[in-house]
């Protein structure tokens, strides 16, 4: 068959344009890496600072100090399900505490009372003016300091209640969906990364279809009896192929930095393949109206930074909705394929949804592929493949 041939003969060409290939395939695995070391660098860490100036209380012959039990319980509220990122340092008094404060080595100083531990036993006996003092230190413009405040205030009134129980009148349980009560930043930007290596194919398949007119080499096909169809499938399966190397190179790199995904990769390929027909399909449009390399590379980067910026691919990005299609939103973003793309990823990835959850992304990925395609078609042909 002739679109063999063309697949063939396509794989030379795309062989032949190295340097282009190149950039197209190591984009994705770049962008995870900078991102990564992005969000390294600026990971949020809070450090509180504990003063315990409590003397404790002598009960039934045993000396009590609350001050080093609300420690001990602060230091072990690390522990939970979800990752704190906040340390637990004492120090020996409320002057050093503050130097550290001063030097911005620590974000909160909580002070203890030297009778905390007697005021809460005062409480215990139904000493309704007993108040267990604590003293919060810190820079009220600061917002670690803020943070900090608020994460060791809630723990401090879970403490009271344990020493001194009282039934709640409220019961609140938090249950996050899939994997999203552990999930870092690195993981929330790698799914919209993963299509930023799927958009790069939109310069490798333009320049695939312009070359053939470049090089005067669309004349043969031409005289060949070759059909659009043929013409247009072999070089987008080689593209295809492109695009799904690129996407599993990038989750590669995502993994070995510490990406940590659920959800199968089977389903992630089929969403990844389907974005790589629609971006494929509108790198049509770009070949059609364009007679050079040079003019893709020009004409080529404003729907490439289009499709980057504004679809939450490189950025997160939300806007408001314009109308809904059976409960699906459907906003300014939405005539990119690539939003639906990171949307579907994000629940399978992200969320561990089965593919029902995603039927309206890949609907839409799908409608936004054949109109790219018939616009692109249409004008290619007209302009490139007519017989004159």
């Amino acid at each position: 068959m002739k679109i063999i041939n063309i697949i063939t003969k396509s794989l030379r060409e795309q062989m032949r344009s190295f340097w282009v290939l190149i950039l197209s395939l190591s984009m994705g695995p770049f962008f995870i890496f900078v991102y990564f070391l992005i969000l390294e660098t600026s990971k949020p860490q809070y450090t509180v600072l504990v003063a315990n100036n409590d003397k404790g209380v002598m009960i039934n012959g045993q000396h009590i100090n609350q001050g080093n039990h609300l420690l001990a319980y602060l230091k072990r509220s690390k522990a939970d399900t979800i990752t704190i990122p906040f340390t637990v340092d004492e120090v020996t008094d409320k002057i050093t505490g503050i130097e550290r404060l001063k030097n911005k080595k620590a974000d909160a100083l909580i002070v203890i009372d030297n009778s905390f531990s007697q005021t809460i036993e005062n409480r215990k006996a139904n000493d309704s003016t007993a108040a267990a003092k604590v003293e919060f230190i810190g820079d009220l413009t600061n917002t670690n300091y803020l943070i900090s405040a608020i994460w060791a205030n809630e723990l401090l009134n879970e403490y009271a209640l344990q020493t001194n129980p009282k039934k709640r009148i409220i019961d609140v349980k938090e249950t996050a969906l899939g994997i999203s009560a552990t999930i870092t930043g690195f993981d929330m930007i790698v799914p919209g990364i993963l299509i930023v290596s799927l958009i790069m194919l939109m310069f490798t398949a333009s320049i695939a279809f312009v070359s053939e007119i470049e090089n005067k080499t669309i004349i043969r096909l031409k005289l060949s009896k070759l059909t659009a169809f043929e013409f247009l499938g072999g070089i987008s399966t080689v593209q295809l192929i492109v695009g799904i190397i690129s996407v599993l190179l990038t989750l590669l790199t995502a993994i070995l930095l510490g990406f940590h995904y659920t959800g199968s990769i089977l389903i992630m390929i089929i969403i990844a393949s389907l974005t790589s027909l629609s971006i494929i399909s509108f790198s049509l449009i770009i070949a059609a109206v364009t007679k050079s390399t040079n003019e893709v590379l020009v004409v080529g980067n404003f729907p490439m930074f289009l499709f980057m910026f504004f679809t939450g691919a490189a950025f997160p990005l939300n806007s408001e909705t314009l109308f809904t299609v059976a409960g699906y939103p459907i906003n300014i973003q939405g005539l990119m394929t690539p939003t639906h793309a990171i949307s579907a990823l994000n629940k399978t990835l992200i969320m561990n949804m089965d593919v029902s959850s995603i039927i309206p992304e890949i609907v839409s990925i799908i409608i936004l592929t054949v109109l790219y395609f018939l616009t692109g078609g249409i004008i290619f042909k007209q302009r490139h493949l007519k017989l004159t």
